[in-house]
């Protein structure tokens, strides 16, 4: 049995006020992104990346256009050590781009830090102590005054070697636990801070207020971010940074709240990934930004190399919902959803449109580097009629008749239901070809001669049906009609002519025609036909006789 009465708030919402951040409704310039893949990410992984993988899935972050990218905790191990030298000592860091170093606020850890990272072109140097009330009471059994003690005497020495070592160095200081610290108390150490580093507007500093574990709601804190914000000091010599994780799955709610907050920089991991729940989904923030018209200045336009990598070198799995990335956030099984996406898409077509309002499906999988045909429209059991019919068209060019694609459908599911599976695009048109194109048997007329006098049509009909052949003449009032009586008088089959429709399938002048017949029968029945031929007449033929024999 659950007892919930073991737990209670553990976390401090800020001051009441009139919080700036709740009048408005969407973010319209996207924050500062520093990837954390290689540390809080890498930490999180079974089996953690070697020298090589970390290389590799470096260049794949400065693909993506991460400028700030944390590439590990230098003092903690020796690959950590050795990979941060390797960009140093190859050349391997741009211009553009910043590394990220973190470090305890501890002695010998910071000194560390620093020989690792002497002769980085430009490099963060991202010191941290915990300021929470469980850990101050439970971990560290300190006071107020000696923790914040650490984080000052953590900053004199890192303003302190930042000067004895060669290399470009920027600051980050973090209140580790802060979600679980009174806010009044994190500015304050936050602020001590920032007196011994002597932040300017030239040369800022990095004050992050990570989410290092969920304990709130997402507006509790926001709140937090806005409140800490507006008493910061030199705030104009200060980026405001976040860095969520996932522990009450809102990660990037926290992470969206906060920049609506003042947050001006996000740390971030691809897909997700970090300890515990993970850390916020770099992807998801920076897609979200992107379905609302902002340039999230990172580039996912081909996400399926990206996801491929990803599990390559982590040895993770990318969720097949993932939001934006999984294999599957695409993909409509349902008939109403089918129906509603093929008619948006083919209304974009038609209307040239440049923006993008298909019902179900928020961006243009394509801007991605996913297709409609393989991720968009998928076919099982609960599909239904307009899916199976714009994928014909989409990919063979077939242009069925609305209830054509509704007896297609029936059987279609009927095919997937059975075998238990879901059916490629190429399974779905063979069995509409096999079903209703071209098929000559008990029924088939190999020829048809047409004359035309005073606008009645004369036809010379062979019909053959079950082995015997009979040639026979008959009239109507199109070419299609008379070869229909032709079939009722060699027959005796009584039916009635009642849908035709045709398209070019084929460019230039031997292009083939398709042609699409239904009749009905007396018992009230239809059954349909599909014929193809580079004679538009011979292709009606061959759709009616296939009509024919599918009764």
């Amino acid at each position: 049995m659950m007892d919930a009465t073991k737990y209670q708030i553990g976390y401090y919402p800020a001051p009441a006020g009139d919080y700036e951040w709740t009048k408005k409704d969407h973010i319209t310039t996207p924050p500062a992104w520093c990837s954390v893949d290689l540390r809080d990410g890498n930490q999180s992984l079974i089996v953690p990346m070697s020298l090589q993988e970390k290389v590799e899935f470096y260049k794949m972050l400065l693909a993506v256009g991460f400028k700030e990218i944390e590439v590990g905790f230098p003092a903690a191990s020796e690959t950590e050590y050795e990979f941060l030298r390797t960009l140093i000592e190859q050349d391997m860091i741009p211009e553009d781009v910043t590394v990220q170093v973190l470090t305890q606020c501890r002695d010998h850890i910071i000194r560390k830090t620093f020989e690792a990272v002497q002769g980085a072109p430009r490099a963060i140097i991202h010191f941290y102590n915990s300021t929470s009330v469980a850990q101050r009471e439970q971990v560290f059994r300190k006071s107020k005054e000696e923790i914040k003690q650490i984080a000052v005497d953590g900053a004199k020495l890192v303003k302190q070697l930042s000067e004895e070592y060669q290399g470009n160095f920027l600051f980050e200081y973090s209140p580790e636990s802060f979600t679980g610290t009174e806010p009044e108390y994190a500015v304050e150490v936050c602020n001590a801070v920032l007196d011994v580093m002597q932040p300017t507007p030239e040369r800022p500093m990095i004050i992050n207020l990570p989410v290092t574990v969920e304990m709130s709601m997402p507006h509790v804190y926001a709140n937090q971010i806005e409140w800490c914000s507006k008493n910061l000091k030199y705030r104009d010599s200060v980026i405001l940074s976040t860095h969520p994780h996932n522990d009450r799955g809102t990660g990037v709610a926290c992470a969206e709240l906060a920049v609506l907050a003042g947050a001006q920089r996000v740390e971030c991991c691809l897909f997700g990934n970090g300890e515990r729940t993970g850390n916020v989904d770099a992807i998801t923030l920076a897609m979200n930004l992107y379905s609302h018209g902002v340039d999230p200045k990172l580039d996912f336009s081909n996400m399926p190399e990206i996801c491929e990598k990803y599990e390559k070198l982590t040895r993770m799995h990318v969720y097949e919902r993932q939001p934006y990335a999984g294999a599957l956030v695409f993909a409509a099984f349902s008939g109403s959803h089918q129906d509603a996406i093929a008619k948006g898409m083919t209304y974009y077509r038609q209307h040239s449109q440049h923006r993008w309002n298909c019902p179900y499906i928020p961006i243009d999988p394509t801007d991605i580097g996913r297709t409609y045909d393989a991720d968009v429209i998928r076919i099982n059991s609960q599909s239904g009629k307009g899916g199976i019919g714009f994928l014909l068209e989409q990919n063979y060019g077939y242009s069925l008749p609305a209830k054509m694609r509704e007896d297609l459908g029936y059987r279609v599911k009927s095919v997937s239901d059975h075998g238990h599976k879901e059916l490629s695009v190429r399974e779905v048109c063979d069995v509409f070809e096999q079903t209703y194109m071209n098929r000559c048997t008990p029924l088939s007329v190999p020829e048809a001669h047409f004359t035309m006098r005073n606008n009645v049509f004369y036809s010379v009909v062979t019909v053959e049906m079950k082995g015997n052949s009979r040639e026979v003449t008959s009239q109507g009032n199109g070419r299609l009609d008379a070869v229909c009586n032709a079939i009722h008088d060699a027959t005796g089959l009584e039916f009635t002519l009642e849908s035709y429709s045709e398209h070019s399938l084929d460019e230039g002048s031997t292009s083939r025609a398709c042609s699409y017949v239904g009749i009905r029968w007396p018992d009230g029945s239809m059954s349909w036909g599909a014929g193809t031929h580079t004679d538009i007449i011979m292709a009606g033929t061959r759709a009616l006789v296939s009509a024919v024999n599918n009764h």
